[in-house]
């Protein structure tokens, strides 16, 4: 590709006056779909004062938003010390839908997959505050997790489990045994700062059951026995943190704690871990419209092919730079509006965001850009490969749009994975966490791949189809030059 025949597609590109207006086209409808769509969004939340806006989302130690509702059976320590306990039981509940009007349909005797129930150590009862955790969890097995964002496997859980949690300055060690003798350590954490003075104990929680993409309250219950405690011997103290009131000051969905002969049995609601799904509204919403400006870039690569008897080798590199080129920075434009004019106006509403960096924000923005650019150039190479406009831009939107759609309603959302609507995951402003049940869908801010994994397949499919493109031009040329040679004689 010479500079010649790349300033040759370039001019013919931006002489072509229904090409500019395309991607002008993709450009509005993109911003106007988000800005109308964070415009109207809006949020409310019942609290003890009545319904209004939502409170800004709680924050963990990193800036992470996070849940922190569990109810704490808990003493002080002082200095260096250890709990141990068996957690002999664990069950719990889920209000189903209920099948009679105003009677509460309750499924009893179940847990969540990430239900947990164990012994924890933080500073203070203050939300958000760091902490160090071993639990056992309904479907997960036993888990060491600190601060809201991290957690560490340990072994599977099938009967009765022994949990050990110890002190040592500010590093925090969790064990786990099957019988109380040979114990295993799950894994250590180190919580700098952490003060001599810190309340450690017993907790549950469960965070919501997910099903057809409703959040239904649900609840853990566990037996602790054979507790025992060094460097702590007093009483025992009952906080159900994070405790939400209705609007009639009663309190909403409260746990609870009974002794009785060296037992504690402990119930409690909520989760501790990041807040995914309930930290706020994200910044990915702005680029809800990009599917629709897309499928105008799409149209537009494949017309730029197709509307050129030019076909070589050549002219296909120069081709496909001059559209890469084009739409990243109608990408860019479209991105670099909306993002941040679509979280304005969220903000404006008084709804609460989800925390972003600005590395994360510039991330999307930019990764937008490019997702723009893939999706133009494997369109074009689309077109190269099959010779008609209808097929390929028919192709490309199967292979782009059509799976972000599916996903966004919940379907299939592996096809995230597999196909180049993998892509979509550079706008992903919330990461997905191993250790939370999330719903499984796009709008519920679910992307199966990393960021730069998901641009990295669409890419890929970009460039197969430019190579496979070129080598069917190189093999269009071979028997048209021995044609040639032939007449000549």
């Amino acid at each position: 590709m010479d500079r010649t025949t790349l300033s040759a597609e370039w001019t013919r590109f931006r002489t072509g006056r229904g090409w500019w207006l395309g991607m002008v086209a993709s450009v509005l409808v993109t911003v106007s779909l988000g800005l109308l769509i964070t415009g109207s969004a809006r949020t409310a939340c019942v609290t003890a004062k009545g319904e209004g806006p939502c409170p800004a989302p709680l924050l963990g130690p990193d800036g992470t938003a996070v849940a922190d509702k569990y109810y704490f059976v808990h003493q002080p320590l002082k200095g260096d010390g250890s709990i141990t306990a068996r957690v002999s039981d664990m069950t719990g509940q889920i209000r189903l839908p209920d099948a009679v009007p105003g009677v509460r349909n309750v499924k009893e005797g179940v847990v969540v997959p990430w239900a947990k129930a164990g012994l924890l150590l933080r500073p203070s009862l203050k939300q958000g505050t760091p902490y160090a955790a071993v639990m056992i969890t309904g479907s997960h097995g036993v888990r060491m997790q600190h601060n809201f964002t991290h957690d560490v496997a340990g072994a599977p859980v099938d009967g009765p489990r022994w949990l050990r949690l110890t002190r040592a300055g500010d590093t925090i060690t969790g064990h786990e045994s099957p019988d109380g003798r040979m114990w295993t350590e799950v894994g250590t954490v180190t919580l700098a700062g952490l003060p001599q003075n810190v309340e450690f104990g017993l907790f549950a929680a469960s965070p919501s059951a997910l099903t057809d993409m409703t959040a239904r309250f649900a609840q853990a219950t566990a037996t602790f026995d054979q507790i025992a405690l060094r460097g702590a011997n007093g009483s025992w103290h009952h906080d159900d943190v994070g405790l939400a009131l209705k609007p009639d000051g009663s309190p909403h969905h409260p746990g609870r704690a009974v002794e009785s002969g060296g037992k504690v049995v402990v119930s409690g609601g909520g989760d501790i871990g990041p807040a995914v799904m309930t930290g706020g509204l994200r910044a990915d919403l702005t680029l809800l419209g990009g599917v629709a400006g897309l499928v105008l870039v799409i149209v537009v690569a494949v017309t730029f092919f197709t509307a050129d008897h030019r076909r070589g080798q050549v002219t296909l590199w120069a081709k496909a730079a001059v559209v890469g080129a084009v739409a990243f920075v109608s990408g860019l434009v479209t991105s670099g509006v909306v993002v941040p004019g679509g979280l304005a106006l969220m903000r404006a509403h008084q709804n609460p965001i989800q925390p972003i960096t600005l590395a994360t924000e510039l991330r999307v923005i930019i990764g937008y850009a490019a997702l723009t650019a893939a999706a133009a150039v494997l369109a074009l190479g689309l077109a190269a490969l099959v010779k008609r406009a209808v097929v390929a831009v028919g192709l490309a939107v199967a292979l782009v749009v059509a799976p972000y759609l599916l996903a966004s309603a919940g379907l299939v959302p592996w096809l995230l994975m597999i196909t180049p609507a993998a892509g979509f995951a550079i706008t992903q402003s919330v990461p997905t966490f191993a250790h939370l049940d999330v719903d499984h869908s796009l709008l519920g801010g679910y992307y199966p791949l990393p960021p730069w994994a998901g641009l990295a397949v669409i890419c890929g499919y970009a460039a197969l189809a430019l190579w496979l493109a070129h080598r069917s031009c190189r093999s269009a040329v071979v028997p048209l030059t021995h044609a040639h040679r032939h007449l000549s004689r």
